[in-house]
């Protein structure tokens, strides 16, 4: 009788060594991580798809809504209707690769306890969080792409200014979008280590963000006093300026100087995070533990 054998990748890499730490662990870790979590996302795949589903429905409200103040042939803020279209199709795009929903589940975790397992890990929670956000992303494109691409033939989308630099263009901001968001999310979820309750909270920080990110609206239609406020704000940074990089409406040194006010602002965040992190594990207590 032949005894069965561990084979493939499980064969050569051995748990990570967290006492003899390196960045060949850290790699170890995310690759193992990962397709633990996809795992995880497939089999819950459902739950995944109802997610993208409510993803899809606020840009189509948004899209009927902006066509009609706009008309057939006039023009708010600098866009047609058929601009509105491309705008908004691409904004969902923009937010499912940066949002991220642990504000509202840091809550859960203090008062179950759950935060425990993850402290008493050799590695900072923060990761774990990463890996989890990333992986549903990639399984959350397979629906959010077709969808975009379905509503910006149905509804007429105008690509005319988007061209092979300003695609190149979005890569580093929506990669820089997606960590200042991440950044700012993850510190206003640990509010939940001094307040019991945070739904509140988050969705004041919801409806802030929403608004002075561009996801109600571009911002040129805003008067210039609220689009002054929004641009001094991180938010447009992770949302707004990305979608202009694709569209073309932010070209040249404008693109720079948005890169630039990405990493400032992920720089103070950085900052924060350190700040308030090394407190709140100090105020922790699990409710229900």
């Amino acid at each position: 009788m032949t005894l069965p054998t561990r084979t493939g990748r499980e064969q050569l890499e051995p748990a990570p060594n967290f006492g003899r730490f390196s960045w060949r662990v850290l790699r170890q870790y995310y690759r193992g991580e990962f397709a633990a979590s996809t795992a995880v996302n497939v089999a819950y795949r459902g739950s995944v798809v109802i997610w993208v589903v409510t993803t899809v429905i606020q840009p189509i409200v948004l899209i009927v809504v902006w066509r009609t103040v706009a008309g057939p042939t006039g023009t708010v803020g600098g866009y047609t209707a058929d601009r509105f279209v491309t705008y908004f199709a691409i904004m969902m795009l923009v937010d499912h690769l940066t949002f991220i929903w642990l504000m509202w589940e840091f809550e859960w975790r203090v008062r179950e306890g759950m935060f425990s397992p993850l402290l008493l890990r050799p590695i900072h929670p923060i990761h774990k969080d990463i890996i989890d956000n990333l992986s549903y992303k990639m399984i959350g494109l397979l629906g959010v792409v077709p969808a975009m691409i379905i509503m910006i033939i149905g509804f007429h989308g105008d690509l005319s200014g988007i061209d092979p630099i300003q695609l190149l263009a979005f890569v580093p901001a929506v990669i820089g979008g997606g960590v200042l968001r991440f950044i700012i999310e993850w510190v206003l979820a640990l509010s939940a280590f001094w307040l019991t309750k945070v739904s509140a909270l988050n969705n004041l920080y919801f409806s802030v963000r929403t608004f002075l990110s561009g996801g109600f609206a571009p911002l040129s239609v805003f008067p210039p006093v609220v689009a002054a406020i929004a641009n001094w704000s991180p938010f447009p940074w992770s949302q707004a300026f990305v979608v202009n990089v694709v569209m073309g409406t932010t070209r040249g040194k404008d693109i720079l100087i948005g890169y630039g006010a990405q990493a400032g602002w992920i720089l103070v965040a950085l900052l924060v995070l350190r700040l308030v992190w090394s407190r709140a594990v100090r105020r922790y207590s699990a409710v229900g533990a």
